[in-house]
């Protein structure tokens, strides 16, 4: 009857996991914003506790929280708009060499290993046709419907009208004392980890600035700013900033050794930042293997393209809270750290 009963479970779970994945793929419009929004209200939990207990009403606590999102995206926005002038305000010099520099590449790799470049327009020119904006317009148009989304989910958050501790209480973890400790370890860690890696990649984001504008490589604020939002994502992240600020400043640099020593300063940034102080500040909580860390990235790219990305491993910290509490699971958490 036990082993009846076993398979039974094991045949259930093959059929139930799929399914929630493919939930999770095609009601991604829903689970993206409701999950970013969680990590956001998840922030502010503290202060909204704070006020509370010197009697401040809700309705003022949550008003006040949505103020200062909004001012730090108002920020945000400033910086990005401060990015666009300084690209635009520049000459067309970078431009053209750019077109030179990528001709003098399509000579060699057709000299070198017989490949056939297109020569009958510019790089730039095939970059922005209709299509490639169309795209970028239906790009800007989910990314705004998904900010407003968020915004609906983190004032319902704030106010409770969605409570995890309800949920885990209800579902996973019945128990209150169970449901608590586990709460309180989930909210602890992802806020560490929240805080932890916004203020590195700021500190990722204004080294790779402050190494551009000294190296007089240009847009150091674009790239500065491009640095801190892809450092979000674990370790793929810095490889990316690295690699596509060296083209970038393959075309610009015309040295040798200073191009050499560019490259030396931007790794720097990212070793200094994101392989020695992350962990240091993370500490073991967050002990995640590499492994881990690929699949996960994998995985939730996979579901999610770069929201999932960018919460992989909040996603994953998670998990491995909720597999800690259980018995028959630890061995999980064991394996994911």
């Amino acid at each position: 009857m036990l082993n009846e009963r076993r398979t039974t479970n094991i045949l259930l779970l093959v059929i139930v996991i799929p399914i929630i994945f493919y939930l999770l793929k095609v009601l991604s419009f829903i689970f993206i914003p409701l999950i970013f929004s969680m990590f956001i209200a998840l922030i502010f939990l503290p202060l909204m506790r704070w006020l509370g207990k010197r009697k401040v009403p809700k309705i003022v606590s949550i008003i006040l929280v949505v103020f200062i999102i909004a001012a730090g995206l108002k920020i945000g926005i400033e910086v990005i708009k401060l990015s666009s002038k300084q690209i635009m305000a520049s000459n067309t010099a970078f431009f053209d060499k750019a077109e030179h520099k990528i001709a003098d590449v399509a000579i060699y790799l057709e000299e070198t290993f017989g490949l056939e470049i297109q020569k009958d327009q510019s790089v730039l020119a095939q970059f922005f046709k209709k299509e490639n904006l169309g795209t970028t317009v239906g790009f800007l148009r989910t990314f705004f419907t998904m900010l407003l989304m968020t915004a609906f989910f983190v004032v319902l958050w704030l106010a409770e009208s969605i409570n995890v501790h309800n949920v885990l209480n209800k579902t996973l973890l019945k128990g209150k004392h169970a449901s608590i400790r586990a709460f309180r370890k989930i909210e602890k860690d992802l806020i560490t980890f929240i805080k932890v890696k916004f203020l590195v990649s700021f500190l990722t984001g204004v080294g790779t600035g402050l190494a551009c504008y000294f190296f007089d490589v240009s847009f150091p604020i674009f790239w500065g700013l491009f640095a801190f939002v892809i450092n979000f994502v674990q370790m793929v992240g810095s490889f990316i900033s690295v690699i596509l600020l060296s083209i970038f400043a393959f075309v610009e640099l015309e040295t040798t050794s200073t191009l050499f020593f560019f490259i030396i300063s931007i790794t720097g940034v990212q070793v200094l930042f994101g392989a020695i102080l992350e962990p240091i500040f993370m500490g073991k909580s967050f002990s995640i293997n590499i492994i881990t860390v690929l699949v996960m990235l994998m995985f939730w790219g996979f579901l999610w393209g770069i929201p999932g990305l960018i919460m992989a491993i909040p996603i994953t910290v998670f998990l491995k809270i909720i597999f800690d509490q259980f018995p028959s699971t630890r061995k999980i958490a064991y394996l994911i750290s």
